[in-house]
């Protein structure tokens, strides 16, 4: 495990990230032993706590087992959200304690082993979803790390062997610079995470160093029309990899994918939206270019059920349907949007958004508003601060004031039940990168009882 192998203890600040409960995970199978702190509890912690890993919620030096209190055995993980006045911070790091990052982590995984690394600031994780999940299915010897849980396996992790890593290569904080990636695709390079990189050209320019990363017989894929020099990915076009003779039948997208070569007849791909079959063929090229068995990836990209939080159906009738749904960028909504007129053209639809990060509010407020103003109805729930402090003129009734759309509303945490109860929309949304996803089981609940 290149420089990993012999530290026994993997103490993680934050744990209850995706990305930091991966790792968890994933050093929990090697028989490490695998503690956490986090500040509070959530789904993905509990199943973390079922797998035998212990988490603590309180941020004191009393809470550390003992045996992760040896700097010598003990290697200290952390995410850049965690403040660094947070107390066990400071302890390890007064400590001298080796403490690194997710992505450093991540990055020393990867450099022994053959990667395909997926990048964009969209459509990464449900790319690297599907790439893990074509890989295992074709018996490759993968170990994937996702950004999100596969519904196939309920997990962040697939373990079918360790000589191939599949990772979700993430632009925040420039973490994708660490991996190694033999096969490496790009498929968007939106303006996003400008808390980081101050202005765009510097977010683009993090994309061109990562794909600087791969060696001269590596092979990046790029979707068609973004200004990196790959294989072209893209649909209905002339791109090297292309998704043609689209249909919808029954929900799912039916496809045959033109390469190079030939043409690979009768995929079928279960997820909504057209951006979907673009992750799709993206994830499909990679297994290709890794030399996974033509015949047998149809089969495969069929059986591939999702991502939580990814356009989740959580009631799913004739009378009513309600979508949990991580999107968080003006793009992913109108993904998002595109894909409900595109399944429901006639449905009257809903949208509760949480806006994520003040910054972010801030720097795409224009966008959010006519993103958003497409929805039938809008509620805004107030801004999820995550790592931020809030910023003075920036909340969510600004936001709401530049939706040009009347059916706009605000809506606290504990009014959300009774407000949608009382709506006429078919389709309800709930939108979010924050904790909105905590509460669609109540929402669930409410409205499985109206009906």
């Amino acid at each position: 495990m290149n420089n990993l192998s012999h530290i026994q203890n993997f103490y993680f600040i934050g744990i209850g990230g995706i990305g930091m409960s991966a790792l968890a995970r994933f050093f929990k199978s090697q028989d490490k032993n695998v503690a956490g702190y986090d500040k509070t509890a959530s789904v993905l912690i509990k199943e973390l706590e079922a797998e035998g890993i212990l988490v603590t919620f309180k941020d004191d030096i009393s809470e550390i087992p003992q045996q992760f209190k040896d700097s010598e055995k003990t290697l200290v993980v952390y995410t850049p959200a965690v403040p660094k006045d947070n107390a066990l911070y400071q302890y390890f790091v007064d400590e001298q304690f080796i403490l690194k990052k997710r992505s450093e982590v991540l990055g020393l995984i990867s450099s022994d082993r053959f990667t395909l690394a997926v990048a964009g600031t969209h459509g990464k994780t449900t790319t690297t979803a599907i790439l893990g999940h074509l890989l295992k299915e074709t018996h490759a010897p993968v170990t994937a790390f996702l950004g999100g849980v596969s519904e196939d396996i309920q997990s962040n992790l697939i373990l079918k062997g360790d000589e191939v890593i599949v990772a979700e290569a993430d632009e925040f904080d420039r973490s994708f610079l660490h991996l190694s990636p033999n096969i490496a695709a790009i498929n968007s390079m939106d303006a996003d995470h400008l808390d980081i990189y101050g202005v765009n050209e510097h977010l683009q320019a993090s994309f061109k160093a990562f794909a600087d990363l791969l060696p001269e017989d590596g092979t990046l894929f790029v979707k068609n029309g973004l200004p990196l020099k790959g294989k072209t990915i893209g649909i209905e076009d002339d791109a090297d990899f292309s998704a043609i003779n689209i249909k919808i039948i029954g929900g799912s997208y039916h496809f045959d994918l033109k390469t190079p070569t030939e043409i690979i007849e009768g995929f079928i791909l279960n997820l909504p939206g057209r951006h979907n079959v673009l992750n799709a063929v993206t994830a499909l090229a990679m297994a290709l270019e890794y030399g996974s068995p033509t015949n047998q990836l149809s089969q495969a990209l069929q059986s591939f059920k999702g991502i939580r939080r990814r356009f989740s159906y959580k009631i799913k009738t004739e009378e009513l349907v309600l979508i949990d749904d991580y999107a968080h960028h003006p793009a992913e909504i109108d993904a998002v949007f595109g894909a409900v007129k595109e399944l429901y053209p006639k449905k009257p639809n809903l949208v509760i958004f949480q806006p994520h990060l003040f910054s972010r509010t801030r720097d795409f407020a224009d966008d959010f508003a006519e993103k958003l103003s497409q929805f039938d109805e809008i509620m805004l729930m107030d801004i999820y601060p995550a790592r931020e402090k809030p910023i003075v003129g920036v909340d969510s009734e600004w936001l709401l004031g530049k939706i040009d759309n009347p059916k706009k509303q605000l809506v606290k945490r504990n009014e959300l039940s009774a407000k949608i109860a009382k709506t006429k929309a078919k389709v309800i949304l709930m939108l979010g990168a924050g904790d909105i996803g905590n509460e669609v089981e109540t929402v669930k609940t409410a409205l499985e009882n109206e009906i």
